[in-house]
């Protein structure tokens, strides 16, 4: 009983994805019937007309910004937590809290001062800008995960690292990562899905150059009214590099979001 409704619950959840999918094959007068029909004429003009369209560089650009700051998000998460968990610096609790604090002020609120200062500093569509702003938006979340981890590991293992003479980077690297590695996969998993989400920055600090996926996507949505297949084209594609991350790293994701968890 519990399998089929947990089947029920999935494809119940997977349905506008799949619905999604199966618009992305229909012309756009099929595509905009009210009802829509299922049964309309399948083609792949809207796939080719979006690669004529040079989806490619905003694709390139996500993976970018995506990439590169999940890779700061770890180099700075995994010292500080260890720092917080392993070796609690004073008032180790103010820290959290500050961490957390981050988050507390909405992504729209900061948007004019930070606009204000790239333009300033001539970094308006530019990549880097993204990934300084994504491994900031990300950090928080990263430490308080990273926390987690840290603290289920064995003080006996990181003991006899000490007593066969590890340094603190090599007991990190050899001995704490490897233990870790699923909770590193699933903060890394989490981060690359916040980065290759977000829009509101993207729209508003690039422009041609430094455009991402989301912000590809919004330019079907134009005053000659929606260009919903191809919208569902888009949507498709850029969703994938996302959905296989998470498929191959799904036993990982698990394994590393049940490790800090209460025995």
């Amino acid at each position: 009983m519990w399998t089929f409704v947990a089947w029920s619950l999935t494809l119940l959840f997977f349905a506008p994805v799949g619905w999604m999918v199966l618009t992305s094959f229909h012309r756009e007068a099929d595509a905009a019937t009210n009802p829509p029909s299922p049964f309309a004429p399948l083609t792949t003009m809207n796939y080719g007309e979006l690669f004529d369209r040079g989806i490619a560089p905003y694709l390139i650009n996500s993976a970018t910004a995506s990439i590169f700051s999940t890779a700061l998000v770890l180099a700075l998460a995994l010292p500080a937590a260890y720092a917080l968990a392993i070796k609690p610096v004073e008032k180790w609790t103010n820290v959290l809290f500050f961490f957390l604090s981050t988050k507390f002020l909405p992504a729209i609120a900061a948007l004019l001062p930070i606009y204000l200062i790239v333009k300033q500093g001539g970094m308006l569509d530019n990549v880097w800008t993204l990934v300084v702003l994504y491994t900031a938006m990300n950090l928080p979340l990263a430490v308080w995960m990273m926390r987690s981890f840290l603290a289920e590991v064995p003080r006996e293992i990181l003991e006899a690292a000490q007593v066969d003479g590890a340094g603190l980077l090599l007991t990190i690297r050899k001995v704490i990562a490897p233990v870790i590695m699923p909770g590193i996969a699933a903060t890394s998993l989490i981060c690359v899905i916040f980065s290759w989400n977000e829009f509101l920055f993207a729209v508003n600090l690039t422009a041609v150059r430094a455009g991402t996926a989301p912000v590809f996507l919004v330019g079907f949505i134009t005053s000659e009214g929606l260009f919903l297949g191809k919208l569902c084209a888009a949507a498709t594609v850029v969703s994938l590099p996302v959905l296989i991350a998470g498929f191959a790293a799904q036993d990982k994701l698990v394994r590393g979001l049940s490790l800090g968890a209460v025995k």
